[in-house]
């Protein structure tokens, strides 16, 4: 069960975790297929046995605006369904038995889950306020993380949160000390992270060689716990720059995807459901503008089953192409003029994204028929 605990360390340490690191990138790349990649991996590696302090202690701690109750949220419904046995989790006590109140829990894109609250608040009305709060604040979080999202396990108590088993484990008591920091809504991103990614992720020979390739880990919580708490530390960090990317500042932007570039062409390439999170709305990040030579033109707008992009600097540049719900639906690497085919992609608008040099640009197209 994954945890908010961060360890900060001092600068310039032994990474006690890189022969640990190095043994998990052997296990997966010490295939005839994958040698040339695990000699390159090496390469890159050599000069990570001793490494720099990471930028973060914990990436809830960036910033406190990443995801805010002003934000859409899909909660759609909450009801009372009695009280009932369950086997929850309680970090005061561990797992219990407890005759919880019940509440069915339902989100509007389809996702429904059972809040289960601690008798210990005495009453329906109360329990139903504390359900109804998390639900809700649970429904800023994009569909891929609630997608496992059975249970809502609800506490009093100062202890902290957790996510796996199928649940989100919330101490009230701690809850306030999130909200008075502005971090509720960026720890439930990490414990749903927890809940609904690291089985399918976590050990993902992919995963495991975006790890290698990165510089450094985004946190020493990370870098302490590789394979249990990278992909929930790594998440809310690509959540911030590719769609809230005006809410922090121009350095946590850059550092975020200088640390962790690899990882995060990793999320970029999962496809996940990220509704009810909206794509960016800014044209670019402060202080990417992109200079008269790397000008770029995309025509035409609305767009059929073709989209030309023209770009004056000759080198190579990366296009995305965001549907509104936040799914990449396309990835093309290009160079100077070239065109994209867009046959099949349903009517509608979308958000192009362009990486060239470092920077970034993102233009709104419509595709007609």
């Amino acid at each position: 069960m994954g945890c908010i605990r961060y360890l900060n360390i001092g600068s310039g340490c032994v990474n006690k975790n890189t022969d640990y690191h190095l043994i998990r990138v052997f296990k997966y790349l010490n295939t005839p297929s994958f040698k040339p990649i695990l000699v390159l991996l090496l390469l890159l590696n050599l000069t990570a046995v001793i490494s720099l302090a990471q930028p973060y202690s914990g990436t809830i701690f960036i910033d406190p605006d990443i995801i805010t109750l002003s934000d859409s949220s899909s909660f759609q419904s909450i009801t009372y369904t009695g009280q009932g046995l369950r086997m929850v989790y309680d970090r005061r006590t561990g797992w219990i038995t407890m005759n919880a109140y019940l509440f069915n829990v339902s989100w509007n894109d389809g996702l429904i889950c059972e809040a289960q609250v601690n008798p210990e608040f005495g009453s329906v009305d109360a329990a139903a306020a504390e359900a109804e709060k998390y639900a809700k604040i649970t429904g800023l979080l994009p569909t891929c993380l609630r997608e496992d999202v059975d249970y809502l396990w609800i506490h009093a108590g100062t202890e902290p949160f957790g996510g796996g088993n199928k649940s989100i484990l919330i101490h009230t008591g701690q809850a306030a000390v999130y909200e008075e920091d502005g971090i509720l809504e960026e720890t439930l991103v990490h414990e749903a992270s927890h809940t609904s990614l690291d089985a399918y992720h976590a050990t993902a020979a992919e995963w495991i060689i975006a790890q290698g390739l990165d510089p450094n880990f985004i946190s020493t919580y990370a870098k302490e716990n590789p394979e249990r708490e990278d992909i929930a530390e790594s998440f809310l960090p690509w959540l911030a720059v590719r769609y809230r990317s005006d809410r922090i500042s121009e350095a946590d932007y850059n550092t975020i995807i200088q640390t962790i570039p690899n990882r995060l062409s990793y999320f970029d390439n999962m496809g996940f459901d990220m509704y009810p999170v909206s794509v960016i709305t800014s044209t670019m990040h402060p202080g990417d503008y992109l200079s008269g030579n790397e000008e770029i033109h995309v025509y035409p707008n609305p767009t059929g089953d073709i989209l030309h992009i023209d770009s004056e600097n000759p080198g190579p540049f990366d296009v995305r192409i965001w549907s509104a719900n936040g799914n990449c639906i396309g990835f093309y690497k290009l160079e100077g003029n070239e065109q994209i085919e867009l046959r099949g992609v349903p009517e509608g608008l979308y958000l192009l994204e362009i990486r060239i040099n470092s920077k970034i640009i993102t233009k709104k197209i419509i595709k007609t028929r």
